[in-house]
């Protein structure tokens, strides 16, 4: 049971955890209310099941959960204009000529470029983290006496104390590994890790996650002993009081001018939020603009048929009793219910309901002289897939295989809400139901 409440939430973690949360992952009292009603109704009609969860039907519950969220996201993004997904073209949509030494995404309006022309840059200099490298030292040797020991870290807002053991028998790599795992556990803006050569020989680095310096700033950080014998003599050992590689402001021309910024990613004018990614060649400014209109479209279309593939993609994945076949159908009817006119426009539908994206047509449908007719299909089709991805986000456990115990009486008016019927999906973190 442990083990199945801890599969459950690593498999999560790792495949959804580090992902960025959306603006339309929030959501007013209203709609809420809204959700919590749907989910009432659901729970109160529906047949009582039992659900006999393993490690796959829970990752399969989990897929279907996010794969339809982001579904829902990308819809709604679509969804704040009457225009749907036609508003792609009076959106800004910031481009860059080489996005692997710039980045670019517009973030406001554009009063001070006042033309679509937008600007050049080019990197001089990339900002830097600051690094501590430590002595090496050979992996296998015992070259720390057993005891405790203490060291202060100092940032130039905060100053922290790290004390740890050294036990006896521990070898150098073991030590060091103890004390990446204590400045890691602590986070406090430091990435620790171990640096190891071909000749068994290892070294404790520590680099900064905040890059360049301030006028009046000399380190991000300084690292200081504690002021007895022992500890001197530990960090002499250890040698990371010593600053390997200081941070570096970033360093670029703007339209010809010379700026620097702490950070690889800042804002130009409250318009652009541009990344750094790597120093240009010589002479030759990365120009960033704008998409036009077209592109701007044929994108948002792009994004929303991948996002619709996806949960597709998660019915092909797994193979639970046949359970993923009703994913597929379900999904897959929406597809294959505006096949011929999506096929019209571009956009062919596979035998499973898979969308295929021919480019070019894609770009004449959206400016042709049926434009407007082609976007209406288009916002009717991302309203269908809508409506089908809220129904599986509500209740994922709906594409899995169940034991009916018995129905509802649908004569009876008091029929209560049974929260283990639609809410399993958070339900089965927490207990089973065999």
């Amino acid at each position: 049971m442990a083990s199945s409440i801890s599969s459950a939430y690593d498999y999560y973690l790792t495949t959804y955890g580090s992902k960025q949360a959306s603006r339309f992952d929030s959501h007013k009292k209203e709609e809420l209310r809204n959700t919590v009603n749907k989910i009432k109704i659901l729970n109160k009609e529906s047949p009582l099941y039992k659900i006999r969860i393993s490690d796959e039907v829970q990752k399969f519950a989990i897929d279907i959960k996010e794969s339809a969220r982001n579904i829902k996201n990308i819809v709604a993004s679509f969804s704040e204009t009457e225009e749907g997904i036609g508003a792609a073209f009076h959106k800004k949509i910031a481009t860059s000529s080489n996005p692997d030494v710039v980045t670019a995404e517009y973030v406001g309006d554009t009063t001070f470029f006042t033309s679509n022309d937008g600007f050049e840059i080019e990197v001089l200099q990339l900002a830097t983290p600051q690094t501590n490298i430590g002595n090496f030292l050979k992996r296998d040797e015992h070259d720390f006496l057993p005891g405790s020991y203490a060291f202060d870290l100092i940032t130039n807002t905060n100053s922290y104390e790290f004390q740890y053991n050294i036990n006896i028998g521990d070898t150098n790599e073991e030590v060091l590994h103890k004390l990446s795992r204590l400045v890691n556990n602590a986070h406090i803006g430091l990435k620790a890790d171990i640096l190891s050569t071909s000749r068994q020989m290892v070294a404790l680095r520590l680099e900064s996650k905040q890059t360049g310096l301030a006028p009046k700033e000399s380190a991000i950080f300084q690292i200081k002993s504690e002021n007895n014998p022992d500890s001197r003599n530990m960090m002499q050992i250890l040698g990371i009081d010593a600053v390997t590689n200081a941070a570096e402001n970033s360093s670029f021309l703007l339209n010809g001018m010379k700026h620097s910024s702490h950070s690889n990613t800042f804002t130009i004018n409250n318009s652009f939020s541009v990344t750094l990614n790597n120093t240009s060649k010589k002479n030759e400014p990365v120009k960033i603009g704008f998409k036009p209109g077209t592109e701007a479209v044929t994108d948002d279309i792009e994004l929303l048929v991948n996002s619709f593939n996806s949960i597709l993609s998660v019915a092909e994945k797994h193979h639970i009793d046949q359970s993923n076949e009703k994913l597929l159908k379900d999904m897959g009817s929406i597809s294959k219910m505006y096949a011929s006119d999506l096929k019209a426009i571009g956009l062919s539908v596979s035998d499973n309901g898979a969308i295929q994206i021919d480019p070019d047509k894609l770009k004449e449908s959206v400016v042709s002289e049926q434009a407007e007719q082609n976007l209406d299909i288009l916002n009717q089709f991302k309203d269908a897939v809508g409506r089908k991805a809220d129904e599986a986000s509500l209740d994922p456990m709906n594409y899995v295989s169940k034991t009916l115990v018995i129905y509802r009486n649908p004569n009876s008016s008091k029929n209560l809400v049974s929260p283990y019927i639609t809410s399993v999906y958070a339900g089965m973190m927490v207990d089973r139901i065999c």
